[in-house]
C-alpha cells in the first residue's frame, strides 16, 4: 500500500471526514485490521482563508508548495488536497513535486460521466463557482457542463460554507435553502445532477435529498485516492 499525504486544515472540519473515509474504504476493501497509510498537513484555515479572500493565490500557493515537498520528503507517495477550492493551485503543487497528484475534479468528472449525466449543478465556495480552474476543467478535458447559482444563490452557497460549516454549524434553515436553490436550477437551467463541490457541503445534504444523481466530491476523491494507493 502506499502512503498518501493529504493536505488538509482548509477546513479541518472536512479533513476528518477524509480520515474518516480513507481509512473505511481501505478496510472494506482490506477487510480486518487494515486501515491507510497517511501522512497529513494540517494547515490553520484562517491563514489560508484570508489569502483566498484577499486574492493573494500567489501567497496561499506557497503555503501549500511547501507542504507538499514537506509530506513527499516525509515518505508520502501521492498527494491529496483536501480541498475542492485549493485545487485551484493543484498546478503549481504539482510541479513542485515528484510524486503524482490525484485531482478531485478529474476524479468527480469521470463519476458524473459514468453516471450517464452531463448538466450537474455545482455548489461550492464563490471561487470555485467563479472561476475557471474547476469547471473549466469539466467542460474542456470531460466535455460536461456544469452549471453555477445565480448571483444571489452563489452568496448564499458560500456564505453558509464559510460561516457555518467551516465552523462545525449545520443549521436546517441552511440546508432546506441549499435544496430550494437546487429545485430553482432543475427548473430554470435544466440541471441534471448535483456536484457537492465544496468538501464540507456533505455535512448538509447528501443524495437521499434529491431524485436526481448527486455526486459527493469527498467520498469520489477519496475512492480515487485509495484506488491509487492499492495499485
Amino acid at each position: 500500500m502506499k502512503t498518501l499525504g493529504l493536505l488538509g486544515g482548509m477546513s479541518w472540519e472536512s479533513t476528518a471526514i477524509y480520515y474518516r473515509l480513507l481509512n473505511e474504504i481501505v478496510r472494506e476493501r482490506l477487510g480486518g485490521l487494515r486501515s491507510a497509510k497517511l501522512l497529513l498537513w494540517s494547515f490553520d484555515f484562517a491563514e489560508i482563508a484570508e489569502r483566498q479572500h484577499a486574492g493573494d493565490w500567489e501567497g496561499a500557493g506557497a503555503l501549500l508548495v511547501e507542504a507538499a515537498r514537506g509530506l513527499e520528503a516525509a515518505g508520502a507517495q501521492g498527494l491529496v488536497i483536501c480541498t475542492n477550492t485549493m485545487h485551484k493551485l493543484a498546478n503549481e503543487v504539482q510541479a513542485a513535486v515528484s510524486i503524482p497528484l490525484i485531482h478531485i475534479a478529474d476524479a468527480t468528472a469521470r463519476a458524473v460521466a459514468d453516471a450517464g449525466v452531463k448538466r450537474p449543478a455545482l455548489l461550492a465556495t464563490r471561487f470555485t463557482m467563479e472561476q475557471d480552474f474547476y469547471k473549466g476543467r469539466l467542460a474542456d478535458k470531460f466535455g460536461l457542463q456544469p452549471v453555477v447559482p445565480d448571483q444571489a444563490g452563489r452568496d448564499l452557497v458560500h456564505k453558509v460554507i464559510y460561516d457555518e460549516l467551516c465552523q462545525g454549524i449545520v443549521q436546517d434553515d441552511s440546508k432546506a435553502a441549499y435544496i430550494a436553490e437546487v429545485g430553482r436550477m432543475r427548473r430554470d437551467e435544466k440541471v441534471d445532477s448535483v456536484i457537492m463541490g465544496c468538501t464540507e457541503i456533505t455535512m448538509l445534504i447528501g443524495p437521499s435529498d434529491f431524485d436526481i444523481p448527486v455526486f459527493d466530491t469527498t467520498r469520489i476523491h477519496a475512492e480515487a485516492a485509495v484506488d491509487f494507493a492499492l495499485s
